[in-house]
């Protein structure tokens, strides 16, 4: 049995009495004082994440714009210097690799955040697409401890202890500077539905950090947020999750990302296959669901209508937010409809639920990081 990973911040986990669960390999906090408790310190304050666990792969060279033009769907030709892509990378299949962000330093030197359970496969899949390219790649995941603070406090918080001046870094921005005296990598992105900071530090200075945080944020009523509430935050956002709304199984088309996929570029890995599927139509379609009758739709439970299985949910849970009982799920195309009433599956019973629009949460002061 592989020992589990841990990140710096192991021991202010501890600290804070955090209890740990396996995340991937990692040994991650999937709370503190409560699930429910530290959701809605997000969404009505702020909250701070150890998200050190993600992954850094760095392309530096003459043909890094162009690789990575090849490697995902969207069009990475148009990101300016200091901007940040958020983008699918396929299979040939189409299907998706993983989920990524791409940090845009200039044209020759490129950061790509992937998810960190992937880590190893994705850098793996990066290296095997890069022989006929110029590029030199690392994993540099090693090299960055990542702090996220997230919610609608966040900028005041985090100004108190900077000279950048937090207003002016955009949505999906990024730029550096010093925090509380540690130069970090700074962007304007998150995981939760609300407005916030990634972080990015040398492993040495993240614990200096996350304490610095959570003092000029104790007044606000800041605190350490686990995975748990990570996971209800972006699911309540429709922010998908690699396991369940992506895998090498589902295009991005189905997973309601085509916003993301650009078929009029050049080309792509998968390009040819999701150009297909988007001229015949997808089989299926990513669909919210509100719970009828009482029950909780878990990942993976199968979905039917009139006892034909017609797909499976993706993430489901207790939303804290609309305090109901919520759902997405992937189901045949010709059935998702608004309205529409199917069964979960849940534990070889039929709980009744109803499709409604995916998108359950999205804050009301959209205007600010743009």
């Amino acid at each position: 049995m592989n020992e589990l990973k841990r990140t710096p911040l192991y021991e202010e986990h501890l600290a804070h009495k955090a209890k740990l669960i396996d995340f991937g390999g990692w040994e991650m906090p999937v709370q503190y004082v409560g699930v429910i408790d530290e959701h809605h310190a997000v969404r009505t304050k702020a909250g701070l994440f150890d998200v050190s666990h993600m992954g850094e792969i760095e392309v530096r060279g003459q043909d890094a714009l162009e690789f990575i033009q090849m490697l995902i769907t969207n069009d990475v030709s148009k990101l300016e210097d200091g901007r940040i892509l958020y983008s699918p990378m396929c299979y040939p299949s189409g299907g998706i690799v993983d989920d990524l962000l791409v940090y845009r330093y200039n044209s020759q030197h490129f950061l790509i955040v992937v998810n960190a359970s992937n880590t190893d496969k994705d850098y793996a899949w990066i290296l095997k697409q890069a022989d006929s390219f110029n590029v030199n790649l690392g994993n540099v995941s090693d090299q960055y401890a990542q702090l996220a603070l997230q919610g609608p406090l966040a900028e005041t918080v985090l100004q108190r202890i900077t000279e950048l001046n937090l207003s002016q870094i955009k949505y999906y921005s990024f730029t550096h500077g010093n925090i509380d005296g540690i130069s970090c990598l700074v962007s304007r992105t998150g995981y939760t539905g609300e407005d916030g900071f990634e972080i990015y530090v040398t492993p040495e200075h993240s614990r200096q950090l996350w304490r610095k945080i959570l003092e000029v944020g104790a007044l606000e009523g800041v605190q350490p947020i686990g995975l748990g509430a990570r996971d209800t935050l972006r699911f309540e956002a429709r922010l998908p999750l690699y396991g369940n709304e992506l895998g090498a199984e589902i295009s991005p088309l189905e997973a309601g990302l085509g916003i993301f996929v650009k078929l009029d570029k050049v080309n792509f890995i998968g390009k040819e296959v999701i150009l297909a599927q988007k001229e015949q139509g997808v089989p299926r379609k990513l669909v919210g669901l509100e719970m009828i009758e009482r029950g909780i739709a878990r990942s993976h439970y199968p979905l039917q209508k009139d006892g034909q299985e017609i797909g499976f949910v993706t993430s489901g849970s207790f939303s804290p937010t609309l305090n109901k009982n919520i759902a997405l799920g992937l189901v045949k195309a010709d059935l998702a409809i608004q309205g529409q009433i199917l069964d979960v599956m849940i534990r070889g019973k039929a709980v009744k639920a109803r499709i409604v629009p995916s998108l359950f949460y999205k804050r009301e002061d959209q205007s600010k990081p743009k």
